[in-house]
Parts: C-alpha cells; sequence; structure tokens
C-alpha cells in the first residue's frame, strides 16, 4: 500500500504544473473534437477529475452560448472551450465564453494575433495555444499564451506532419516557463508517464474519450473504433503542394476515396480559375464538417468521416469516462512502482 501511495505522489508531483494550470484533479484534458465535444462527454471528464474541453467548431456565439450553460448545469468543476481562430465571428466567440466564466480558452487552427490572446487574458481566462514547432511556441509565449498543447501527426482529425515523439524532443527541454501538455497516440498512462518525466505538464487524449460510454458519438462510430487497428488511421494525401490541404487522420473507408476525388475537383476548379484557392479550401472544409457528422450523428461509417488517432488500435471496450482516466492514472502508478523495484532489485 505505501508503495503505491509513494508511486501516485510521484505522479501527483510531476503534473502538479499541470493541475495547477487546469484547476483539475488530473492533468487530463479532453482533446476538442467536432460534434463529439459536448456537454455530455466535457462534464464527464470535468466530473471524473481531469479537464474537459467543448469543440466550438462552427457554432454560432449564440449555440455556443447554450452549450457552456448546458455544461455548467452538468459540472461545477473547471473546462475550457476550444475556439477555431479563422471563424468569422472570433471575438464574440470569445465575448460569450468571458461572459460566462468559462476559466481556459483554447486558441486552435492556426496562430492566434497578439488582440485576441490579450482579449482572453483581460477577460480573465487563460489563453492555450498550439505549438507544431519549437519556433512557434516560442513566439506564442511571446505573445502572451500561458500554455502549450504539443500535438503529434498520430492524433485523429486534422493533424501536423511531426510525430509526438520528435515534438517532445525538439520543444519539451527549451520551453519550461509554461506548462506543455503533450497529444497525439496517447493511450496508455505509462506513455503518459514517460512525457511527464521529459518535462510536460499533462497530456491530451481525445481517441479513447471519443468511444467511451458519455459520448454522444453514434453506436456505429463506436464499434468501428472497436474493430480498428492503429494502422487503419490513416492520413489524407495533398494532390498539388501548390494547393496546401491540412492533412486529416481517420479510419480508412469510402468517405475517405470520396475526398480524394473532390481534392482533385477543388484543385481543378482552382487552377481553372473558376474558384479562388480560398474558396477551394472552404469547400475541402466543408465537406469534412459534413462527412464528420454523418460518421458521429447519423452512423454513417462508411462514407462519412470516421475521424480518429492511431490510439484506435487500445480501444478494446466503451467504457465510461471515469473509468478510462482511473486506468490511466493506475498504468502511470504501476509504471513507476515497478521502476522502483528495478531500481531497488539485488543485483
Amino acid at each position: 500500500m505505501s508503495e503505491t501511495l509513494n508511486a501516485r505522489a510521484t505522479l501527483d508531483r510531476l503534473w502538479k504544473p499541470g493541475c495547477d494550470f487546469l484547476g483539475s484533479e488530473v492533468a487530463i484534458l479532453g482533446g476538442a473534437m467536432s460534434w463529439v465535444s459536448e456537454r455530455h462527454l466535457v462534464s464527464a471528464i470535468s466530473n471524473a477529475g481531469g479537464f474537459g474541453v467543448i469543440a466550438c467548431g462552427a457554432m454560432s456565439p449564440e449555440r455556443l452560448e447554450e452549450e457552456i450553460v448546458a455544461t455548467q448545469a452538468m459540472t461545477k468543476r473547471p473546462f475550457g472551450v476550444n475556439l477555431i481562430t479563422m471563424h468569422p465571428e472570433l471575438d464574440r466567440l470569445v465575448d460569450v465564453c468571458l461572459a460566462h466564466n468559462v476559466s481556459h480558452i483554447v486558441l486552435a487552427g492556426g496562430v492566434p494575433n497578439s488582440a485576441t490572446i490579450r482579449k482572453v487574458r483581460d477577460g480573465g481566462a487563460r489563453a492555450i495555444g498550439f505549438a507544431p514547432a519549437l519556433a512557434l511556441g516560442k513566439r506564442l509565449v511571446r505573445m502572451g499564451i500561458e500554455a502549450l498543447v504539443i500535438e503529434g501527426s498520430e492524433a485523429g482529425g486534422h493533424v501536423g506532419p511531426v510525430s509526438l515523439t520528435v515534438l517532445a524532443q525538439e520543444i519539451l527541454p527549451h520551453i519550461r516557463d509554461v506548462p506543455v501538455f503533450v497529444a497525439g497516440g496517447l493511450g496508455r498512462g505509462d506513455a503518459i508517464l514517460s512525457y511527464l518525466e521529459q518535462g510536460a505538464a499533462g497530456a491530451q487524449l481525445g481517441t479513447l474519450f471519443a468511444a467511451s460510454e458519455e459520448s454522444i458519438a453514434h453506436e456505429n462510430f463506436k464499434k468501428a473504433f472497436l474493430r480498428a487497428n492503429a494502422r487503419d488511421a490513416v492520413t489524407t494525401v495533398q494532390l498539388d503542394e501548390l494547393f496546401p490541404v491540412i492533412p486529416v487522420r481517420g479510419l480508412s473507408n469510402e468517405g475517405g476515396r470520396n475526398f480524394a476525388r473532390l481534392q482533385g475537383e477543388a484543385l481543378r476548379k482552382f487552377q481553372s480559375g473558376e474558384l479562388t484557392k480560398e474558396e477551394a479550401q472552404l469547400s475541402i472544409e466543408h465537406y469534412w464538417a459534413g462527412a464528420l457528422r454523418r460518421a458521429v450523428i447519423e452512423g454513417d461509417v462508411e462514407t462519412g468521416s470516421v475521424m480518429a488517432g492511431q490510439s484506435v488500435g487500445m480501444v478494446k471496450e466503451v467504457r465510461p469516462v471515469a473509468e478510462i482516466i482511473a486506468t490511466l492514472v493506475e498504468q502511470a502508478v504501476d509504471a513507476i512502482k515497478q521502476r522502483e523495484t528495478r531500481i531497488h532489485a539485488p543485483s
């Protein structure tokens, strides 16, 4: 028993900076997943001691307000809201968050400007940003971002080109003045522990929570996760470097093949002058929004987009959020205990 308590004390010490920043019992954030990270899942994560995050996505300010109020009715614990920086009503969305005393605002989907970061902080919320490279991480900290998430290409949904293993080595030794949370492909507590020992303040997970009992995702969506292996979660391919398209990782299906055809059509219209680059890229984003809704809400896992990280291979059953978090903690504690046993074992 004392070994377990000592190991848990070690874990708590390692992620204390993350817990203190988030106001949570464990430094585990829920990744913001459109259509999935809504009141039920977000409140369940926060109530279980983690930190839930609402995915605003393309919501209107009125719709976001409704979701925040509903979430606050389901949990008294802190939670955050993820806002996409390219949203045309970003300022109003920030105002909604501040008006309802949301404690943390995650600025994602692009580099936020200094005015937005200042607006968040002046309004009394904490500002979190994403750093896909060391230089950008340092720049965001100078701009006033108070915590960073470094997300590897193993993650689900829109992803960057670099794995978490490499990002952690590139960023964690050099950014120590703000908490840095790791994300991408995480499915076990011992893996989270390894990043904490490298200097991370905590971890963000999405795929495990998307398949939880509290997730409103369709039964077909969750069953697709249970059937999948890590190699089934693949990224889309960019057809032309002059027409940049952010890769999306999801389970291989007809929807992904349809996207390849759509991207080719959008590229053709851009090259012929029928659409501007921005209009063509927007048509692609609209495709993903609709395809993701078909999969998550309607259960169409053949032509819809089943966005999932490579950790999907570790999803073996649909479990309550509290059980998922407890297992992650237990795995981290067991890893610490095993290490201590090896260190003190007679030679």
